[in-house]
């Protein structure tokens, strides 16, 4: 006989399907305890509705209910954020004069942003978190508090926590005054936390110390900022530092000098002087990727860095990036350095009648580009002011959108798959609260890229927000060899600079029509794609990509003229190749070339000149292969090809 329940009765829907009723209000800690005795020890909040809450919390409606503990993915960010409270309690309670302003969670962390007249030093660090450690066992409770507003800011100032007074004082009247105590120490914040310190765990680790403006102003007084890491546990945390170990080993600034490649300077800061070698990678890149389109079906087109302001005030750009665009005059006019290239691509659309016949129209440039990106924020190649991208526009009509998608995916798949990456994941951006075009014409770009992308069998993550401010947009994310992702690759979905900057064809009913303008790139940025790639491959390119692909090594001078015919046979089959005649020991040669990462080194002596053959040492190998020199030079040229040609 089913169970009569009382119209009061407050029924909870479980993720497995089961439904529990209660009888009034109910707390998440006793939900988890209903359902066993497990669970409740392995609780750390709830999620109510889809929100996450605190463990304690009340629940006095009927809600769907789930338990969150440390196997979910989104607790990280609970542990993250409960560690920096854990900090800043241990920081306060180890130097009483610091006050606490900020600190939330961040990806892979957490930082608290710090008001003390002495800086902190690295003994500081380990002291804070060995306090961490102890309030950890103390298992404090973590109890959250509803404040009056004039109570709160009086209670922080009388503490000297000006800082925080300050951020109460600017909450919206009629907010609700939220403070966590933990122990005797307590903070502001709007939560949710852990039930108490005890489950935060030990799995963290304080990294380094930065200056930081308090909320990011440059006018504001500058504070410390700790930051650390945290994880679910110790196994997770030796993994993350293995990485950060493994990372820094594949810097691609230090790898870079090492090999040659580039350097950059405060004279010509967020822009790269390439050298010979990196300048010999950057071309190998390019017209590969130059290959790939014309056999794609691009035509390549190259447009102009200075560009009227009036240009970029028709395509939106000006409002939207003005403050990242460099400016000139020149005879009483604005002109700015493209940061993009799609105004420019329309100009050249516009140019001349265009046809249905003429569509798609797949219009490629490796575009110059300039940014004006904050000194702090610049980093090697990966964040520049300076920089080409492989850039292009596909103008086409609706029905076009999914072929033309799909035909690009493929494209940038066999891209990333030659160049080393097969772990790639897709987003998909929606509108910004920012943007330009109308409800409608975004609800047309979406639904033509959700179309899209399903017709591609693409499966997407969500990514909501995060679109261009003219369309939606796909974003490709590369995983590298150590596990950590990079946005690289791009297309969006463009209804709205058709329509500003006048481009039509006409139809095959005769009439004028706006095209769709699908921007895609795959590399991104030449200079961020070669960044990324140093550091995926740790310098050890592919042999076609290389840009020494292999040096002959004379073991004494008295092989030196062979080494020369070794050379030129070498460099007759196409290989890109160095003879170092120099008067060292071959240990040595073999040693410096290996830290250049040059992949083949092709020893000589006395007895590979008397029989013709050469000994092929291959980075990273511990063995030598002796060949003869017309087999040696046939397995390098079949080696070194470049997939696409194979």
């Amino acid at each position: 006989m089913e169970q009569q329940l009382s119209t009061d009765a407050i029924r909870i829907a479980l993720p497995d399907g089961s439904v529990r009723s209660y009888d009034g209000p109910v707390r998440g800690d006793e939900i988890a305890a209903d359902i066993g005795p497990g669970l409740a020890s392995a609780a750390l909040a709830i999620r109510v509705d889809g929100t996450m809450r605190d463990l304690a919390s009340v629940i006095d409606r009927d809600a769907e209910v789930s338990i969150v503990t440390g196997k979910d993915a989104d607790a990280l960010a609970l542990l993250r954020h409960d560690a920096a409270h854990v900090m800043a309690e241990a920081v306060q309670e180890l130097y009483p004069d610091t006050q606490v302003t900020i600190g939330p969670a961040i990806e892979n962390g957490f930082y608290y942003d710090f008001a003390r007249s002495e800086p902190f030093t690295p003994d500081d660090l380990a002291r804070i978190e060995e306090r961490m450690r102890e309030i950890v066992d103390r298992d404090e409770a973590i109890v959250r508090e509803i404040w009056d507003r004039d109570a709160a800011i009086e209670f922080f100032k009388n503490l000297g926590e000006h800082y925080k007074a300050q951020i109460i004082t600017d909450i919206p009247e009629g907010e609700a005054i939220s403070i966590y105590r933990q122990g005797q120490w307590l903070d502001l914040c709007t939560g949710p936390h852990l039930p108490s310190t005890g489950k935060l765990g030990k799995a963290f680790k304080l990294m380094k110390v930065a200056g930081a403006y308090w909320r990011g102003d440059s006018r504001n007084e500058m504070l410390q900022r700790i930051y650390g890491t945290a994880w679910a546990d110790q196994k997770q945390l030796k993994a993350y530092l293995h990485m950060l170990e493994e990372a820094e080993r594949r810097d691609h600034r230090r790898l870079g000098r090492e090999m040659g490649l580039f350097h950059v300077q405060e004279e010509a800061a967020g822009s790269v002087f390439w050298h010979p070698k990196g300048w010999t990678l950057y071309r190998l890149l390019q017209n590969y990727m130059r290959t790939r389109l014309e056999h794609a079906g691009y035509v390549e087109v190259n447009t102009p860095q200075l560009v009227d302001r009036s240009l970029w005030e028709r395509s939106g750009h000006w409002e939207k990036f003005r403050e990242h665009m460099f400016t000139a005059e020149a005879e009483e006019r604005m002109l700015a350095l493209k940061p993009m290239n799609c105004p420019g691509h329309v100009q050249i659309f516009r140019h001349g009648v265009k046809s249905y016949r003429d569509l798609p129209l797949r219009m490629a440039e490796f575009g110059a580009c300039h940014r004006n990106e904050p000194s702090g924020a610049l980093h090697g190649l990966m964040r520049v002011r300076a920089f080409t991208q492989d850039d292009a526009h596909i103008f086409c009509t609706e029905d076009q959108v999914t072929g033309e998608t799909a035909a690009f995916c493929a494209l940038l798949q066999n891209v990333y798959r030659d160049l080393g990456f097969d772990d790639v994941i897709v987003k998909f951006a929606d509108r910004p609260a920012k943007r330009a075009g109308s409800d409608e014409t975004w609800d047309r770009a979406e639904r033509a890229l959700t179309e899209a992308t399903a017709a591609a069998g693409l499966a997407t993550i969500p990514n909501p927000g995060e679109g261009a401010f003219y369309g939606p947009k796909l974003e490709f994310v590369l995983r590298d060899a150590i596990g950590r992702d990079w946005q690289l690759g791009t297309l969006q979905v463009d209804f709205v600079l058709p329509e500003r900057l006048d481009a039509v064809y006409v139809g095959e009913d005769g009439q004028r029509h706006r095209p769709v303008m699908l921007h895609r790139a795959i590399l991104g940025s030449f200079e961020r794609f070669i960044g990324v790639l140093i550091e995926h491959h740790a310098g050890r390119f592919p042999l076609w990509l290389a840009p020494v692909q292999v040096v002959v090594a004379p073991i004494t001078n008295d092989a030196d003229a062979y080494a020369g015919q070794v050379q030129a046979a070498l460099a007759g089959a196409g290989l890109r190749t160095e003879a170092d005649l120099r008067n060292e020991k071959i240990n040595y040669k073999v040693r410096e070339h290996s830290l250049a990462k040059v992949p083949v080194i092709a020893v000589v002596g006395a007895k590979e000149a008397a029989a013709g053959t050469v000994a092929l040492r291959r980075l990273g190998g511990a063995q030598q292969e002796i060949l003869a020199l017309e087999e040696a030079v046939a397995t390098l040229r079949q080696e070194a090809a470049s997939p696409f040609s194979r």
